[in-house]
């Protein structure tokens, strides 16, 4: 999927740079993906199956690790190298727009935001199933597409290579599509995992009380503790500095 930009050169086609979240993030994936492919080769595959999303694990047995972990596993090439370009494509000018830690922040909310929704639905819908496990960055994906068809919703993609469209008008089809494709049966693509991604993608970018950094806590006790430290060195000096008597020869000196 290629698109250009009118915001630019008219009809010149744009290419987008990778910056540090988008390169770490695709890099983590392929490499995850790689170590999977081989894993699985060698029949040694196993453990990996911890970090699949299965929600009766989640429920049951507290496995929450899951619901972030989930997100960096694909099935197959197709399946990789269609969400890491557009994960490329479109998540490489939002993060230009927000910086690294609020991209990386909102990545993983909708990542994690969608593995609640598909345990939700598997749960509540008479044809869901908590024991098949789902796996992919496609929830992460699409609340990417949809921050960037509100941030830039005149911007034309090219829907196939082929077709030009207006990014606003492409997500409206393909949220339609996961809606729709939603209540049928399973057909192996976890649409409510794409309908999660784009209603928290919405609500990541409609309510900042939700765009948090989840160290910060940590960061700011960090702080203080090395405030607190410099401040006892400085008292520990001043009474070093003031601790001469008269006559010795150690008082302070003033100029």
């Amino acid at each position: 999927m290629s698109f250009r930009s009118r915001t630019r050169v008219t009809g010149a086609f744009y290419i987008p740079g990778f910056p540090k979240g988008v390169k770490w993030l695709l890099i983590s994936n392929v490499v995850i993906f790689i170590l999977n492919f081989f894993a699985d080769r060698a029949g040694v595959s196993g453990p990996l199956i911890f970090l699949k999303l299965i929600p009766v694990a989640v429920v049951k047995d507290f496995f929450v690790w899951q619901l972030a972990t989930y997100a960096f596993l694909h099935g197959g090439f197709g399946h990789i190298i269609w969400n890491m370009l557009a994960l490329w494509m479109f998540g490489a000018d939002i993060e230009r727009v927000w910086g690294t830690r609020r991209f990386v922040q909102f990545y993983f909310f909708c990542a994690v935001g969608a593995g609640i929704c598909v345990v939700i639905a598997n749960y509540i819908l008479p044809w869901g199933n908590p024991n098949i496990p789902t796996i992919g960055s496609s929830g992460a994906i699409f609340g990417i597409l949809l921050v960037y068809a509100m941030l830039f919703p005149d911007r034309e993609i090219l829907w196939g290579f082929l077709i030009p469209i207006k990014v606003k008008y492409f997500v409206a089809i393909i949220g339609a599509v996961a809606f729709l494709s939603s209540f049928g049966e399973n057909t192996g693509v976890s649409n409510f995992a794409h309908l999660g991604g784009l209603l928290f993608g919405y609500l990541f970018l409609k309510t900042p009380r939700l765009q948090f950094d989840p160290i910060e806590p940590v960061r700011h006790q960090y702080r203080e503790w090395k405030l607190q430290r410099a401040k006892k060195k400085f008292q520990v000096y001043l009474r070093k500095q003031g601790s001469g008597k008269p006559g010795s020869g150690r008082g302070p000196t003033v100029n």
